[in-house]
């Protein structure tokens, strides 16, 4: 006989909320399962959605390196992703500005002000979608619901557009400007939407200060060899994490450009709404949960 704390419990009642959410062949109801079976699905069910929602649940300091790890893996993907295909696309680096500046300075020091505008442009992109993102969090309040939905339903428009208007690109100039822009400007919110959940220690799409700071954390490993704490050793972990999953996912998203052309961007679309599928059952069950615990 299966025994539950009050807790457990509460979390059950919490996910049978979530069956019912599920396609009906899927559901316990199709199943024809007895009592004792449909508490241990709904207790299987719970653990699966409990350990995937906090993804964006706790902020800054709050957060434990497993939730940064989670983090990082699934949205570094989806920047190597676009930085890669969107490379090919457009011959643009679409995920990071440092190289943009530089590219400013040169097309300024030769005098052709319609280039320079146009980098002008993707940088000033680029800046609004970092604003953009944190104006929102910041206004609508980090915890409170659907916080992060609304800037990653915006970025998620943003890779459709680009893949639905993909179809007729005839690389213009005019063309690029827009769709590579449009990268730049999800690509910024983003960066800044980890970086607010993180408390900047997640950056997904540049790798330049994640180098520099294994660099350092290496160097400090080599010095202390002897006395290795876990807090260094999470801190390499997590760059190495952070610069594999972007190298990954740029590898995956050159093969599918090359592959399937501007349909390559609907997989972004995917990376994302896993990052919304988090959000939106963390508020469902935080709700079912103080629910029940008000009734109890």
């Amino acid at each position: 006989m299966l025994i539950y704390s009050k807790k457990q419990i509460i979390k059950i009642k919490a996910c049978i909320i979530i069956t019912d959410f599920l396609p009906y062949s899927f559901s316990i109801k199709a199943a024809n399962f007895n009592l004792a079976q449909q508490i241990e699905f709904q207790h299987n069910i719970c653990h699966i959605f409990f350990n995937f929602y906090r993804m964006l649940r706790h902020l800054g300091e709050k957060r434990s390196f497993s939730h940064n790890l989670r983090l990082a893996v699934l949205l570094c993907l989806n920047a190597g992703f676009v930085n890669a295909a969107g490379f090919i696309a457009f011959a643009v680096l679409t995920t990071n500005v440092t190289g943009h500046a530089a590219l400013l300075a040169v097309n300024l020091a030769k005098m052709d002000l319609r280039a320079a505008g146009v980098v002008t442009l993707w940088l000033t992109l680029f800046l609004f979608g970092a604003f953009a993102s944190s104006w929102y969090i910041g206004r609508i309040g980090r915890n409170r619901p659907f916080a992060y939905t609304v800037p990653i339903l915006f970025i998620i428009a943003v890779m459709l557009f680009v893949a639905l208007a993909g179809g007729s690109y005839n690389h213009s100039m005019s063309e690029t400007e827009y769709l590579a822009g449009s990268l730049l400007l999800a690509m910024g919110m983003q960066n800044a939407l980890v970086s607010v959940v993180s408390g900047a220690v997640v950056r997904t799409t540049h790798l330049t200060g994640m180098f520099t700071d294994l660099g350092i954390d290496l160097s400090v490993a080599v010095l202390s060899r002897k006395n290795l704490n876990n807090v260094l050793k999470r801190r390499i972990l997590l760059k190495l994490v952070i610069i594999v999953s972007f190298l990954t996912g740029g590898v995956i998203g050159g093969v599918a450009y090359l592959h399937i052309g501007f349909h390559a961007f609907f997989v972004p679309v995917g990376f994302l709404l896993v990052a919304l599928f988090y959000d939106y059952f963390r508020i469902r069950i935080k709700r079912a949960i103080v629910d029940q615990l008000h009734k109890s």
